[in-house]
């Protein structure tokens, strides 16, 4: 228990910057990203608020890595619960600019991707399961055995091509993320020299087991 107390903080940090980055893409106003494109035309068809969309995507997803054979942590839930939750409290408290210089709002563009990528490393690595999007790139990328970037990468693409069909709102940079996001998580785990393959999450039908275990004795 005490091990798990003390990954929280890197849990919460990698959640932190993962809606950091999130904000700067959104603020850098040249197009959502993958993601962003896909929930805001799914929010439009379906009627209902971008955070609702995020909330049953996230659920879906968990569900699709479950099938695929990734277990779910607290980490996974939490994703799904504190990003939103650290997105809120950045946009509103205007954390992060919005610049009216194109070169300046491509930079915070590239600046976002990193600190996405950085937040993945951080809280994947505190082995308390991966966020619903990121176990699907786990899983994907033990079951194809390609490179974690090309996967990631595909995967975005994918959510792009459905988001834009459903009528979300698409710029250059949407381009420049869909590309490219892949090639910032391959270089940042390399920078850590992080392997996804390795990862060995505690999850929680472990600590529903210990809990049994516990209230037997």
């Amino acid at each position: 228990m005490k091990k798990i107390l003390f990954k929280i903080p890197r849990l919460m940090t990698g959640y932190f910057l993962y809606a950091l980055g999130i904000v700067m893409t959104i603020n850098a106003k040249q197009g959502l990203g993958p993601w962003g494109v896909f929930h805001q035309g799914l929010s439009s068809q379906l009627n209902v608020t971008f955070g609702t969309v995020v909330q049953i995507v996230g659920a879906v997803i968990i569900f699709l890595d479950f099938i695929l054979g990734e277990k779910i942590g607290w980490g996974t839930i939490g994703n799904v619960i504190f990003i939103g939750m650290f997105i809120d409290l950045i946009s509103k408290n205007n954390l992060v600019p919005v610049f009216e210089n194109t070169y300046l709002s491509y930079l915070m563009i590239f600046i976002g991707m990193f600190s996405i990528s950085l937040a993945a490393y951080f809280y994947i690595s505190a082995q308390l399961g991966a966020g619903a999007r990121d176990g699907l790139m786990i899983a994907l990328t033990k079951r194809t055995k390609k490179p974690v970037g090309l996967v990631r990468g595909l995967i975005e693409v994918t959510a792009l091509t459905i988001g834009y069909f459903l009528g979300g709102p698409v710029g250059w940079g949407t381009l420049i993320m869909s590309l490219m996001i892949g090639f910032f998580f391959q270089i940042t785990f390399r920078m850590f020299k992080f392997d996804v393959n390795k990862i060995e999450h505690r999850y929680i039908d472990q600590d529903f087991a210990f809990l049994l275990q516990k209230l037997k004795k």
